[in-house]
């Protein structure tokens, strides 16, 4: 029996892997998939070797602490890949550890799918080069990535619609822009998107907490909501916020329909905000030592949430570092709740925000498909 190796080391990457993985393993019945996912991609009988919890970090400090733990993990990825004379592998996002083990790959003569280009244009726009040497191909989910990686090199460049596009496009269809008039006569509705990590959790949602307690100082009559991660421990959800509603991440959909604002943690849920149009606040924190290095290494000084970068302007604003915290929370949802324009404005804007996020017209599950049958 062939195999294919499949690693999503984060909780957004198994939802993109989720958007055509099922149709690639039901028409490949006789190739094993194992590899790093979670919970959704162990029910499709994928063999796990490391789940996708053991994996969470975010921020540069935050990775450097489990690095002895990433070389173990990439070792007995690498072994097992031997083993199995495995020669097609996909990575997915996830790209501190992927692209270090694109090269190990390429060196086995395996085949690198990589899935959502690494953001080189903020990293290392260097990064491309590797990409170049490495892999058989790379798929592209935000439009203008397509052209920037094909301009350095990278000839074997596909661009995909947005795996949120596919796995939402029909309740995206349904959207209809929200609107201050609504509000009117009801409680505001703010939703919490705290992230998909523990470490990202633990350290947003008591600043989301402090805000929260802040607009309710300041008269504002609102109903909370929260949509909590099964890849993330439920003990870092204890904030002592009383909830109206909860979701699970699968049900982000009807989530977002009953928001009137997002509080959010930067991050792919961001792109899904802006895609049924709910005015969003944006944080996002790391380690002082994170911030050091990357205002030494990273030339990008562009919007940091993807909605903000598919419009190519700050559509969110976005509370970074210092300035995430409960006054800034305040002073957006004031803004938006006292000038009732400004609010359309946002929500108005949002609504053209499925229209930016285009692809190649090609089944990538397809694709995918050929690869492997070539190296069977």
């Amino acid at each position: 029996m062939s195999s294919c190796l499949v690693i999503a080391g984060e909780k957004s990457g198994e939802d993109h892997a989720m958007t055509f993985l099922p149709e690639l393993m039901k028409e490949n019945p006789n190739v094993e998939f194992f590899g790093v996912g979670g919970d959704r991609l162990q029910k499709l009988n994928m063999k796990l070797l490391y789940h996708l919890k053991d994996f969470s970090g975010i921020g540069i400090s935050e990775v450097l602490a489990k690095i002895p733990f990433y070389y173990k993990a990439m070792d007995e990825i690498l072994s097992e890949v031997d083993r199995k004379k495995t020669k097609t592998a996909i990575l997915i996002d996830f790209q501190g550890f992927n692209l270090k083990l694109a090269k190990k790959l390429k060196a086995r003569g395996v085949d690198v799918l990589y899935y959502v280009a690494p953001q080189a244009w903020v990293w290392k726009p260097w990064r491309a080069k590797t990409l170049q040497k490495t892999v058989h191909t790379l798929f592209t989910i935000i439009p203008f990535e397509k052209k920037w990686f094909f301009d350095r090199g990278v000839n074997q460049v596909k661009g995909v619609i947005h795996p949120l596009m596919i796995e939402y496009g029909d309740r995206i269809k349904q959207v209809k822009a929200k609107s201050y008039a609504k509000i009117e006569g009801r409680a505001i509705r703010i939703l919490l998107l705290p992230g998909s990590r523990n470490v990202e959790v633990s350290k947003l949602l008591p600043i989301f907490s402090r805000g929260v307690e802040l607009i309710r100082e300041d008269n504002f009559e609102i109903e909370l909501g929260i949509v909590k991660s099964e890849s993330v421990n439920e003990d870092h959800y204890n904030s002592g916020l009383e909830y109206r509603n909860e979701w699970s991440s699968h049900s982000l959909p009807e989530a977002l329909q009953w928001a009137d604002i997002c509080i959010a943690a930067s991050g792919t849920v961001t792109l899904a905000t802006g895609l049924f149009g709910v005015p969003t606040i944006v944080l996002y924190q790391v380690s002082l030592l994170t911030e050091f290095i990357l205002g030494l290494l990273v030339p990008y000084k562009g919007p940091a949430s993807l909605t903000n970068i598919v419009h190519g302007k700050m559509v969110f604003p976005e509370l970074i570092q210092y300035k995430a915290d409960r006054y800034g929370i305040l002073k957006y949802f004031r803004i938006w709740m006292n000038s009732p324009e400004k609010y359309d404005e946002v929500a108005q804007t949002l609504m053209k925000t499925p229209t930016l996020l285009t692809g190649d017209d090609f089944s990538v599950s397809e694709y995918m498909g050929q690869v492997l049958k070539q190296n069977s």
